[in-house]
């Protein structure tokens, strides 16, 4: 207990430490202001970064290259009139032998008029569906139908080979028909048999892909065609589709060869014309088809002339169009369905 003069002391030191304690602090803080000139801000905390695996793109698969060697050797092979029994004999027995010695397993299809040969190779997606490629292997009498239709049975031989150990999705059929110069009739009996058309997402028919013409006005045209598919003169090659199945005329292009797609309304009702070759019955039966061809008679003196030989074939033009349908064909093939 302390009297009155022990107050007085007290406050006075008080007062004295109260100053002590603000000097104090006004060091301190100075110091802090002085020194954080010095320091080195902490560096934020920055989020771990979340590494993604790259997942590889699937390799880019090139198209192979036609062989301009083996397509005009199967010309010379087949290259005479095949309008008769023994002359279509020797015709299948080549192309049998030529697709046995590709590794292909053809079989024959007879019907009342003639023999279908099919080949088939599987694809790697059951469930993803077959593409046809299709020519017709027979001629008109006296005519050696080297353009008419050596042209797309040799092409459809190349495709043999190219695509003989080539992977793809969906299965290839090969089909080559008879009987086609009489009213189509290969072509028929192929559709009738509903088995044949199991499964399938499109047909790719080639007659007459082996001439071209370069003066004025050597093109005809069918009435009833687009004008804008009109040109005067034959360098460019035909692609003739349904327009319910335009996804098979899409997928023919070419950075070289001109390509015409022609998606035909009402299967053809109001363009017969486009209907002569053996694309026709499998529009009948709703399966969507094109018709590749350099336009006949539309374009070549040589249709169904005895003149129709390999010395009349444009060399560049039908290995250029051979490789328009490979591609195509490739593409094709890729497709999941």
């Amino acid at each position: 207990m302390c009297n009155r003069p022990c107050y007085s002391r007290k406050g006075a030191i008080a007062r004295h430490m109260s100053k002590l304690i603000l000097f104090l602090l006004l060091l301190v803080l100075g110091m802090g202001l002085v020194s954080s000139k010095f320091l080195v801000a902490p560096k934020p905390v920055v989020a771990p970064i979340e590494i993604k695996q790259k997942v590889a793109a699937p390799p880019v698969v090139s198209t192979p290259k036609v062989s301009e060697i083996y397509l005009f050797e199967h010309l010379q092979k087949l290259q005479g009139d095949r309008s008769t029994n023994q002359n279509r004999t020797f015709a299948r027995n080549y192309i049998t032998a030529s697709l046995k010695s590709l590794g292909w397993s053809p079989s024959l299809q007879r019907f009342a008029d003639g023999i279908n040969i099919v080949a088939e190779r599987l694809g790697t997606s059951p469930k993803a569906g077959t593409i046809i490629v299709a020519a017709h292997y027979d001629t008109v009498p006296s005519s050696p139908g080297a353009d008419d239709n050596a042209s797309g049975v040799a092409t459809l031989l190349e495709i043999a080979r190219i695509f003989s150990n080539l992977s793809t999705p969906q299965t290839l059929k090969l089909v080559f028909f008879d009987a086609e110069e009489i009213g189509l009739r290969g072509s028929l009996a192929f559709t009738a048999n509903k088995a044949n058309l199991a499964n399938l997402n499109g047909v790719v028919v080639m007659d007459m892909i082996g001439f071209g013409c370069y003066t004025p006005g050597c093109q005809k045209y069918p009435p009833g065609l687009p004008v804008f598919a009109q040109r005067d003169h034959g360098d460019f090659l035909a692609v003739v589709g349904d327009a319910e199945h335009l996804q098979l005329l899409n997928a023919f292009n070419s950075p070289t060869l001109p390509v015409i797609t022609l998606p035909i309304p009402l299967k053809g009702l109001f363009t017969p014309d486009v209907l002569r070759s053996d694309h026709a019955p499998f529009w009948y039966q709703g399966i969507g088809a094109v018709l590749v061809t350099d336009t006949a008679n539309l374009r070549s003196p040589h249709y169904h002339q005895s003149s129709d030989t390999v010395a009349n074939i444009d060399r560049s033009f039908f290995t250029g169009a051979a490789q328009v349908v490979v591609n195509a064909t490739h593409r094709l093939l890729q497709r999941q369905a």
